[in-house]
């Protein structure tokens, strides 16, 4: 069963106001907000862009923050393989920054994961210190054993290449860490 919402504390600001945020499974009328949070790191070149029908495609993998009927952040679990799942698409508006809102979101996430029996949790990202502080550390190139690397190298999906860390996707990660938790 999937988790529901849960309601994390209110906290001050122009966005904010008083009302506390809700975290809870991202719907098909959550993706063009998912798109619009997206976009501005897309174009600082932080995170790959992705298509609305992309995002349409993996819904059921988001989960999304809210206040106000606003979303104000969002975060993906992909499933890897029957142990490995990954982070994406972790992004939470300037204005809700330091109030937990991306906290709250990975820890939806972890529990999904759980339910789903994935053991570890990978993430390509710049937030080291974040990421870090969740329990998440820094790996090397190999993080499975070669069976899993031979059916894992097959997946035409990047973010399993940005973990493979495979050479035609470093353009795209320069700079970011790779890094792994266990659950």
């Amino acid at each position: 069963m999937a988790p529901g919402p849960f309601v994390v504390a209110a906290y001050a600001g122009s966005m904010t106001s008083s009302a506390p945020f809700v975290v809870r499974p991202a719907g098909t009328a959550d993706v063009r907000r998912i798109h619009e949070l997206l976009e501005p790191f897309v174009q600082k070149r932080i995170l790959l862009g992705k298509d609305l029908v992309v995002l349409y495609g993996s819904v059921q993998q988001f989960v999304v923050a809210e206040a106000d009927g606003v979303v104000i952040g969002c975060g993906a679990l992909h499933v890897m393989w029957e142990d490995l799942g990954e982070v994406r698409t972790l992004i939470v508006h300037d204005e809700w920054l330091h109030h937990g809102v991306g906290r709250a979101i990975v820890e939806m996430l972890e529990e999904r994961a759980r339910e789903l029996g994935v053991s570890r949790l990978f993430c390509l990202t710049f937030e080291v210190d974040f990421f870090t502080r969740r329990g998440f550390a820094e790996i090397g190139e190999q993080v499975v054993d070669p069976d899993v690397y031979s059916q894992l190298v097959r997946s035409p999906d990047e973010g399993v290449a940005e973990f493979l860390d495979l050479a035609h996707v470093k353009p795209n990660t320069l700079g970011n860490t790779r890094m792994l938790k266990q659950l």
